[in-house]
């Protein structure tokens, strides 16, 4: 990661450093240049880091700890709390379970992304998600729902295809790794995950996980 970074990091340096002792001789189209380089600079670094973080849902080992979700689920909601109000959305949800053997940084990276793509992908307020978890025989069941812009139902299982985006990346920012890092994390903890969506209906994401 740090060696692919690398040449990055020249290259956006020497692209502002171009930008700002040419900035009184450059014309429109010129900076318009620099602009994208750099914009597709940065872009490159996004998507080398969450590709870090693919990778990592295979490395890390620590899948024996008793994890509280309600504990997992309100630092998500702490870390997103700016997000939530802006928008604003409202956010419901039920008493969810402790899991017996998970790891706790994963759980989090699956709900961050999944209630983070709600956010992303909400649509005209009033914005709202409801997260729910149901017990059955061998495992929890646990739901997110939203009622956001939706997808046709023809792309639910593309969605968590790695690198696959449904929206234009100037519509909606992001590389098209998280849905894939959360399918990764709910099957690494012997589950499945798969999502019922409707284009202008909003979108329900399932995901089972062991007790």
């Amino acid at each position: 990661s740090h060696d692919l970074q690398e040449p990055l990091r020249m290259v956006t340096g020497f692209l502002k450093l171009l930008e700002k002792q040419y900035k009184d001789n450059l014309d429109e189209a010129s900076s318009k240049y620099i602009h994208f380089a750099v914009d597709g600079a940065e872009r490159m670094k996004k998507l080398i880091l969450d590709l870090l973080e693919y990778s990592r849902v295979s490395t890390n080992k620590e899948l024996v700890s008793n994890v509280n979700m309600n504990e997992v689920l309100k630092d998500v909601l702490q870390i997103m709390d700016a997000r939530i109000k802006e928008i604003p959305c409202t956010i419901r949800f039920n008493q969810l379970p402790t899991l017996k053997a998970a790891s706790r940084t994963q759980m989090f990276q699956l709900l961050q992304n999944l209630i983070g793509n709600a956010l992303k992908y909400h649509s005209d307020p009033p914005c709202e998600i409801e997260i729910e978890a149901t017990e059955q025989e061998l495992d929890w069941l646990f739901k997110i729902k939203d009622n956001g812009i939706g997808f046709d139902p023809q792309f639910a299982e593309r969605v968590f295809v790695i690198f696959q985006r449904l929206h234009n990346k100037s519509e909606y920012s992001g590389t098209g790794i998280g849905l894939s890092i959360c399918k990764k994390i709910v099957e690494r903890h012997g589950g499945k995950i798969w999502a019922v969506s409707e284009k202008g209906k909003g979108s329900t994401f399932y995901f089972s996980l062991t007790k």
